[in-house]
């Protein structure tokens, strides 16, 4: 025994018994086929082809030993037959009798239950008793053959066509066994065989001689009783006996098996004797205490046969000629067979001896042979299974009694549930009140379920299966057979008139009739966890602190155990048809956390018609077992895990693979029944969601039944691409038995492609998707790889028939391929809490009617978010980069021309051509990194980017239109700049020249001076010098600088910018002149058509006042935005340029653009830009005399005036200037240099640390901020501002959040500090660059530096001017003193940045930080037509705007016409339910909110995706309802009571949830 466990690698498994999910799981063997090489792969081959019920399983051979013996010979071409003769011998291989023996041996209960009726299934015969060679013992196999029921038809039920099904271990049969004494020349089991085979259906029941490996001497297995049965099918034609019979069959000699023999002789009806030769005394024979009757079988052809010895044994037993057989020299095996078959027949008959194998234990017990049923686990568990299922009479009264919480209760508050979602019956209710009073249902429904005491089977029920491991298997297990043994009474008759009564369907009623009974009639271990979920969720909706709730937190953990050791989940209740959301989540995360971090699952799921073989094909594929019986059929859907092997993880992925077996799509005449179409369609939904490949099993014959099926996966499918999951699938036609099934089918599978296009173009159609054209739009899928033919299930006919062989391997073959698909599949495993995630959204999506519109899952939303952001850095990225380059581009434009640069081109033309070129080259390649980037972000597998790849083209073109932005936005700066500094030439040349004369006249005076030989004082100096200034100013040519007229140049540009919208536009230009407007505050006045426009509602809401309260706001809205745009441009105190004009005009028509909902009309466009023109006209024209008269040559000249005189006293008294002129260049050209580079570049620093802050990283974060910061004021003031004056408000918070970011000075000081060092470095060097240098004078050393310093600093070229002039400083020294003062300028910038708050440093900038963060917060600022909630959809060029949280319409100012009172209905509500709605879009027509879709195209409404979210919105209407009614003069909302509980918990909860955060 020991050196057998040990050649087949069993040793380990004798003591810790092999466990299911050790079989089971999937490792590299079960997906392989490499030839068996070695004795320890014999089990395990054994086993993988078992559980695949595959009848070759026996046939193991290890292949080298034959490989090593075919190699030698064929070498070997000559003649040589003592060498043929010497072939392979048997004795190396192992006989498979002894492999099926080690392995019961080295099983536990499970294991060896699995093993018994997977053989039954193959006809192979399955031990009974089975030795124990070690302890000389054998065991009754009672347990291991519980689960194996039989169907079949005796002769006697052959006329009503009824049947008999049970339990083999329950059913009252003959058995007849077969023995053998001594040697024996018949192959006893051989002879069996046959005996039990027609003559066209033989099968090898019993293991013999002449199978493979038969013939290999038998190790441990002599001893055993195999059991087999006969069993009839009700055609006397057919049938070998008409009744059924036991068969059990003893390997090895009776003489050392005394034991087997005695019970074999206490339960059979007969015993029948093989022999060659009789020992006369025949001891073993005669002293038996028989029941059995003896019949002796000998062979007359053997050598040792002897008659005599056979008459003696035949006297002392009293045996007649019919009780002995003999095979005569005349008779051959077909006629010896059916003379044995007669017998046998006879002795059934004769004798009316039967026997139940459960009966068969107290005479085991007698005989010292062990029951397998006998443990302590297994005993406790029958005792409390049998404690429950004993007090079930009748079924009905049962379940009602006893599980009271899963019938109508539940069903009712599943139809609660989805009218929640689709609001059908609502009528003219008022939909935020019928919604509450659903919830005041759905409150007192759970309160019913908890008032129910946890009823005596329940309690029983939950203490079994909270018992320890094996206990809790066996537990489940005998419930599971109770309850079948219960139901089948029942149930196998009433599924007959079913299946009976579909055929003809014309008895609507009737069917529906025994549907019916069928559910109540159903009682299965799923109705008791069915419960357990009930009692679950009904306890999680009482209080935390509640005891009952604590005392029922532990169920999920429980339930989670189960379904790790193997044991089905339901996740759809069929019979209510939902899932129980929060059971079936908690118990998902509880198995989560037992498994973490292994939790990476993959799912397969099937799809198709009732009865075709769903759970059949997956128990066949994976080993498991899914209930299958002609009493039962799957109802919803049941999910499996299977552990996967490590050696697989890295081909998969993953560590579990889930398993969903559902029930079968009703075919069409049922569907009409039951609206169960409905149900079939959110059942493939759900399934097709989760699953990462889904079998469908379709059934060519039935074309009508096909196209149906196909409708709905085809719908499932479809819905999921829309949704950004990307199943993949199979078909696989059942019944196709061919070998050229393949090629012939080619035409159905053309049919069924064919077939497919139609359904999606339906589906296309009716999911309002009708881009999806054919069924490879919609998923991948090629004809020739995605279909697989498997032929029938029976080789044969049941119920003697084996499981066809073609069957297992084509299903195998099936297994492989989906593994393959799976481990190549690109995206990677989902982890359990995702896919608890997935059942969630898609279940909550699947309630409502419209899947796609309602579908909002957390983790596209993770995804999205994850995208966005992604998405933001780059662009931000790209934006700072272009800032930088703009700033440099600048300062080189300032520039020009103030130093003969070596580079410099001739003409500011050539330069700003130049600048122009090198931006689109920047430009080009920012965006192609962009769109790289964009790409790579797609190709990686982790986070899901699968889920979002439905918005990669808004991305790119987002990428796209970005670029476009800013190439507009510089070349406008640059030639607006270019421009100025043109038209600042002829000026500077002025202020040059004025400069040389003066300089020319200090000269002359100081020699006068000095001819006179006199000391002069500085009194007399001052009074020279004062003369000959009046004199010079006088002589100096001052020529007037010219104003322009700003208002022409705006006027001109408005007219352009209004010229294509008609004669009617230019009409009221030219009523009003451009300079009287914008005088008084801007009052919108509606014209008499105007005042009509906005929404009416169903029960007519609002309009007029609001029509105008909302342009208004538009209008306040748009002046404060171009109000921001003339401040900064006040700031940049630069002169006025057209490019101003045109980027205001330009923002007004977007912002008009971006509010078409409010349809602005002629008269309101032209009067609102006529306001803002005028009064951007008259800033625009100060800002422009502003420039001028800084600029003015005189007056530029009359600052200077003192520092001149005190050069001229200097160089007259001849002192040293290089300290003093070293001080004036710092602070007058050097200082204000830096502090304006700083200001530059300060700006987009500033954006760059806040968009750190999560609240800036997207969208959606931002409105969540926002919305949160709202609430933890809870002020109404600030939700009045938020809603009326959305912007403004933004911009205040953005700008708030800003300043107390920056609250602390030292954190925009870094920055500050930084880019101060970084000019101090620059001057540094260029100082001692100048130094080395040729430059002779101090003139040329300055400009030295100046021309160094010019792609960094914009210096000042008055001041420097006004430096050059009467210097006299050496240049050695002056370097010297430079370098010092240089050193003190920068201690002196730094405290003064240290010391300015942060408000005056934004007054500077050049870059306004609150303005760029709001534009890029803002997006495309659509707001909702309905409610006015801000767009959040991610890039500029997003298709379809939505946004996180709708709101009721009462906060956009909407009133109900009759009574002025607001409105409480809300958008995500509205777009489900009935109502209508009228606006200016529908040409005042009533329009269904549900086809909202047709006026609004590019805006997505989706509905509430759980119905607290917009919880945030109704706190706020309750809390602030008076005061809005009095700030929008209307009368206060009447507030659903529900409302009014809303705590503020509660509503920052619900706007975690809306936006996804977790």
């Amino acid at each position: 025994m020991e050196s057998l466990l040990e050649d087949l690698g069993l040793e380990q498994h004798y003591k810790e018994k092999l466990s299911l999910s050790t079989i089971l799981q999937i490792n590299e063997k079960t997906i392989t086929d490499k030839p068996v090489k070695r004795n320890s792969d014999l089990p395990w081959y054994f086993l993988k082809k078992l559980m695949m019920v595959n009848v070759t399983a026996r046939n193991v051979k290890c292949t080298s030993v034959c490989d090593s013996n075919c190699d030698a010979s064929s070498g070997n071409t000559g003649l040589d037959l003592d060498n043929l003769l010497n072939s392979p011998n048997s004795g190396d291989m192992l006989n498979p009798l002894d492999i099926i023996t080690a392995l019961f041996l080295c099983s536990d209960g499970f294991v060896q239950q699995e093993m018994a009726l997977k053989m039954s299934m193959c006809q192979f015969s399955v031990p009974l008793l089975l030795p124990n060679c070690e302890t000389e013992q054998c065991t009754l196999m009672l347990w291991a053959m519980r689960d194996i029921v039989k169907k079949y038809r005796p002769q006697s039920l052959s006329e009503s066509k009824g049947f008999i099904e049970d339990r083999v271990v329950l059913s009252n049969l003959p058995m007849i066994s077969f023995v053998r004494l001594g040697e024996c020349s018949l192959s006893k089991s051989e002879i069996l065989n046959k005996l039990l085979s027609n003559s066209q259906q033989y099968h090898d029941t019993f293991v013999h001689c002449n199978m493979e490996c038969g013939d290999s001497p038998r190790r441990i297995s002599n001893g055993l009783v195999g059991i087999s049965w006969y069993l009839p099918c009700g055609n006397k034609n057919m049938d070998l006996f008409s009744e059924p019979v036991a068969v059990a069959n003893l390997r090895g000699d009776i003489a050392s098996f005394e034991t087997q023999y005695s019970f074999l002789c206490q339960t059979s009806t007969a015993v029948f004797v093989f022999f060659d030769n009789l020992d006369s005394e025949c001891r073993l024979l005669t002293n038996q205490h028989h029941k059995a009757q003896i019949y002796l079988v000998g062979n007359h052809q053997s050598k040792q046969f002897s008659l005599d010895a056979l008459k003696n044994v035949a006297t002392k037993l009293g045996l007649t000629n019919s009780n002995i057989i003999l095979k005569t020299k005349r008779m051959n095996d077909a006629d010896f067979v059916s003379n044995l078959r007669k017998t046998v027949r006879d002795a059934v008959e004769s004798s009316k001896k039967t026997m139940r194998i459960e009966q068969m234990t107290d005479i085991a017990h007698e005989l010292g042979i062990l029951v397998d049923e006998d443990s302590p686990e297994c005993q406790t568990a029958k005792k409390n299974a049998d404690a429950i299922t004993a007090e079930i009479h009748d079924t009905l009264k049962y379940k009602e009694a006893q599980l009271p919480r899963q019938g109508k209760i539940w069903k009712d508050l599943t139809c609660l549930e989805k009218e929640e979602f689709r609001l059908q019956k609502v009528g003219s209710e008022n939909i935020e009140m019928y919604k509450g009073n659903l919830k005041v249902q759905k409150t007192k429904l759970r309160g019913k379920q908890n008032s129910y005491d946890i009823s005596t089977a329940m309690t029983c029920f939950i203490n079994a299966v909270s018992s320890p491991g094996i206990e809790r298997c066996y537990f489940l297990k005998w419930m599971r057979i109770n309850l079948d043994n219960l139901s089948r009474e029942k149930l196998s008759g009433l599924r007959e008139q079913y299946k009976k009564k579909c055929k003809s369907s014309d008895n609507k009623e009737e069917i529906k009739d025994i549907d019916r009974q069928l559910s109540n009639s159903s009682l299965g271990t799923e109705h008791f966890f069915r419960e357990m979920g009930q009692i679950y969720e009904a306890s999680v909706s009482l209080p935390e602190t509640h005891p009952s709730r604590q005392q029922l937190q532990h169920l999920p953990k429980l339930c989670a155990g189960l379904l790790l050791d193997g044991f089905p989940l339901e996740l759809v209740d069929g019979d209510a048809s939902n899932i129980p959301l929060r059971w079936v989540s908690d118990v998902l995360s509880q198995l989560n956390a037992l498994v973490s971090p292994k939790s990476k699952i993959l799912v397969v799921t099937v799809l198709g018609v009732q009865s075709t073989g769903k759970s059949t094909l997956l128990n066949t594929m994976f080993g498991v077992q899914f209930a299958v019986s002609s009493g039962r059929c799957t109802r919803g859907a049941f999910m499996l895990l299977i552990r996967v092997n490590e050696d697989v993880k890295k081909v998969l992925n993953c560590d579990f693979m889930v398993i969903i077996d559902t029930e079968g799509l009703k075919s069409p005449e049922l569907a009409q029944l039951d609206d169960s179409h409905e149900h079939d369609n959110e059942l493939a939904t759900l399934v097709v969601g989760l699953s990462d490949i889904t079998i469908i099993n379709i059934a060519m014959e039935n074309s009508t039944e096909m196209k149906d099926i196909l409708q709905i996966v085809v719908h499932a499918f479809l819905r999921m691409k829309e949704v950004g999951k990307k199943p993949k699938c199979q078909f696989v036609h059942q019944n196709v038995s061919d070998v050229s099934a393949h090629e012939k089918n080619l035409r159905d599978r053309k049919l069924l492609l064919q077939q497919l296009n139609e359904m999606t173009q339906a589906a296309a159609k009716m999911e309002k998707k009708e881009e999806n054209k054919s069924f490879t739009d919609v998923m991948e899928y090629s004809p020739d790889t995605g279909n697989w033919y498997i032929p029938g299930l029976w080789n044969g006919n049941p119920p003697m028939a084996p499981v066809n062989a073609g069957y297992s391997e084509a299903v195998y073959e099936l297994k492989k391929n989906i593994i393959q698909m799976l481990g190549n599949c690109n995206s990677s495993a989902n982890k359990i809490s995702e896919f608890t995630e997935w059942m969630s959204s898609l279940w909550n999506a699947v309630k409502h009617e419209n899947f796609i519109f309602s579908f909002r899952n957390s983790l596209v939303a993770d995804a999205y978010m994850r995208l966005c952001t992604e998405f933001n850095k780059w662009e931000w990225e790209f934006k700072k980069d272009m800032y930088t380059w703009v700033t440099n581009a600048e300062t080189r434009i300032s520039n020009f021309g103030k130093f003969a640069l070596k580079s410099e081109k001739h003409d500011m033309r050539e330069l700003l051509t130049s600048l122009k070129n090198e931006a689109c080259t920047v430009l080009s390649k920012w965006e192609t990194k962009l769109l790289e980037n964009l790409t790579k972000y797609f190709k990686q597998t982790e986070g899901h980017v699968y889920l979002v790849e439905g918005y990669k083209e808004e991305f790119s073109n987002s990428a796209k239109s970005l670029r476009r932005e800013i190439q507009s936005s510089v070349l406008n700066q640059l030639t607006a700049a270019a421009e100025i500094k043109q038209g600042m030439a002829e000026l500077d040349r002025v202020k040059k020249n004025h400069t040389k004369q003066l300089e020319e006249r200090v000269c002359a005076l100081i020699e006068d001076c000095r001819k006179k030989k006199v000391k002069m004082t500085d009194t007399e100096l001052d009074k020279e010098f004062d003369e000959m200034w009046d004199k010079t100013l006088k002589e100096l040519s001052f020529c007037e600088q010219k104003v322009t007229d700003v208002f022409t140049s705006v006027s001109h540009n408005l007219r352009a910018n209004l010229s294509h919208k008609g004669s009617h536009a230019n009409e009221i230009l030219n009523k009003k002149d451009l300079k009287n407007c914008g005088q008084v505050p801007f009052k919108y006045k509606p014209t008499v058509e105007g005042a009509f426009n906005q929404f009416k509602h169903t029960v007519k809401k609002l309009f007029n006042k609001d029509q105008v309260v909302a342009m208004q706001q538009m209008a306040d809205s748009i002046i404060a935005a171009c109000e921001d745009i003339l401040i900064q441009k006040m700031e940049r105190k630069t002169n006025y340029h057209e490019t101003y004009i045109l980027e205001i005009l330009r923002m007004i028509d977007e912002r008009l653009q971006n509010n078409q909902n409010l349809k602005a009309d002629i008269e309101f466009e032209v009067s609102l830009k006529q306001y803002i023109c005028g009064f951007a006209a008259r800033t625009f024209q100060k800002m422009h005399e502003d420039f001028i008269l800084v600029n003015d040559p005189k007056t530029c000249l009359k600052q200077n005036k003192e520092k001149f005189c005190a050069d001229f006293k200097d160089v007259f008294n001849e002192r040293n200037q290089c300290q003093k002129k070293a001080e004036e260049f710092t602070d007058r050209c050097l200082k204000p240099a830096v502090e304006d580079f700083v200001n530059r570049s300060l700006g987009p620093d500033i954006i760059g640390e806040m968009l750190t802050c999560h609240q800036f990283s997207t969208r959606i974060f931002f409105q969540y901020s926002v919305l949160q910061d709202l609430l933890s004021k809870d002020d109404f003031e600030n939700y009045r501002r938020y809603i009326c004056s959305y912007e403004g408000y933004v911009k205040e918070w953005t700008l708030n959040q800003i300043k107390e970011h920056f609250s602390n000075p030292s954190k925009a000081f870094e920055f500050e500090d930084r880019h101060v060092q970084s000019s101090i470095n620059s001057i540094n060097n260029v100082i001692n660059k100048a130094k080395t240098g040729r430059s002779g004078n101090l003139k040329t050393f300055v400009e030295d530096i100046c021309k160094a310093l010019g792609d960094k600093l914009v210096i000042s070229q008055d001041a420097l001017g006004a430096f050059m002039i009467l210097n006299n400083a050496d240049k050695e020294q002056f370097a010297h003193w430079l370098t010092q003062c240089v050193k003190e300028m920068a201690q002196a910038l730094r405290e003064k940045f240290k010391k300015t708050n942060i408000e005056m440093k934004l007054r500077n900038l050049h870059v306004s930080p609150q303005n760029e963060l709001f534009t890029r917060l803002i997006g495309c600022g659509k707001q909702c037509p309905f409610c006015k909630a801000p767009c959040e959809a991610g890039g500029k060029a997003h298709t379809e705007h939505w946004t996180s949280l709708h709101r009721p319409e009462g906060f956009g100012r909407y009133r109900w016409d009759a009574t002025e009172k607001l409105v409480t209905d809300i958008c995500s509500s509205l777009v489900i339910s009935d109502a209508c709605f009228r606006c200016d879009a529908t040409k005042d027509e009533w329009h269904p909110y549900k086809r909202y879709k047709e006026i609004f195209p590019d805006w997505k409404i989706a509905p509430d995706v759980s119905l607290e979210a917009s919880d945030y919105w109704k706190y706020v209407m309750a809390k602030f309802n008076h005061e809005f009614a009095n700030a929008y003069k209307a009368r206060s909302a009447d507030i659903p009571p529900n409302w009014k509980n809303i705590t503020l918990k509660q509503a920052k909860v619900s706007l975690k949830e809306s936006f996804n955060i977790k």
